[in-house]
């Protein structure tokens, strides 16, 4: 059985707005190691529809972009996604699919097919898959910003507190930090 391990860019005041982060060689090279370490992504509607809308157009070169962003996109093109959404049905992007269903028995279906583990990076979806007790890990890279807006990490809740090991902390030259904390159960 694989892991699920969510990952996400997060300023120091907690917000995940993908805009916020810093955007270069390091950080993508950081996002593109974990997604050559997972089997699966696994995303919300919304944050696919953001990733749809840019990264195969990189992919194929109809975009402008730096080798790093060039060579995410391409990993990005040919790894398995999979994608909650009550509202859309049909992912045309390569290797999409619809994970449709009870939401806990579909997240651990794929946790269990998926032996290399799940990438999850969306962050209202992480909220509900937290609630259902499914995370295993947490990669995040967190940068040296205070933004003072949302949307914030976990910012509809949680019902109680997440005990957390920290298995690696890496600071990048860029500022940012890797936090790598594994979910401590019982």
């Amino acid at each position: 059985m694989g892991i699920l391990t969510f990952s996400i860019n997060v300023t120091l005041d907690g917000c995940v707005d993908h805009r916020e982060g810093i955007a270069d060689d390091e950080t993508h090279a950081f996002f593109t190691r974990l997604m050559d370490e997972s089997g699966a992504m696994l995303w919300g509607r919304v944050t696919y529809e953001m990733m749809e809308s840019h990264w195969p157009a990189v992919a194929r070169g109809d975009v402008q972009a730096p080798p790093a962003m060039r060579e995410w996109a391409v990993k990005l093109e040919a790894k398995p996604k999979y994608v909650v959404s009550s509202t859309r049905k049909d992912f045309l992007w390569a290797n999409s699919h619809h994970l449709a269903g009870d939401l806990r028995t579909a997240v651990q279906m794929l946790k269990d097919a998926t032996p290399a583990g799940v990438l999850l990076g969306s962050g209202k979806l992480a909220t509900e898959l937290d609630r259902l007790d499914l995370i295993d890990e947490y990669k995040f890279l967190v940068h040296p910003r205070i933004v003072g807006h949302g949307p914030t990490l976990y910012q509809s809740g949680l019902p109680s507190a997440r005990r957390l090991e920290l298995v690696s902390a890496t600071p990048l030259r860029n500022g940012a930090v890797t936090m790598h904390y594994r979910c401590v159960r019982g």
